[in-house]
């Protein structure tokens, strides 16, 4: 193996750095879905918030906030937490 391909891979093993090759193609294809689907829910929040106010509602409902942490902390752990904040701010903004 190329002392490049152990810089790409980090080792030196052909069968090794092939998987990991082929694990991290798919990890770039997931990131991708993610990505998408990070700008797909914050467009569809801001709507959902835009209409809420335009109704005369309030801009954000703390119920619902805490429901989707709890959501997350309960399926994800204490990371969790943090994602869903990322998340919601996303599409709603700062508070």
């Amino acid at each position: 193996m190329s002392t490049m391909a152990a810089t790409e891979t980090g080792t030196d093993a052909p069968e090794a750095s092939t998987a990991i090759a082929g694990m991290r193609a798919r990890i770039d294809e997931i990131d991708a879905q993610l990505i998408a689907l990070w700008q797909e829910r914050a467009s569809i929040s801001q709507h959902v918030g835009k209409t809420r106010v335009a109704s005369g509602g309030t801009r954000l409902v703390l119920s619902r906030e805490r429901e989707i942490m709890d959501r997350f902390r309960a399926d994800l752990g204490p990371d969790g937490t943090q994602l869903a904040l990322l998340i919601l701010r996303a599409g709603r903004g700062p508070l």
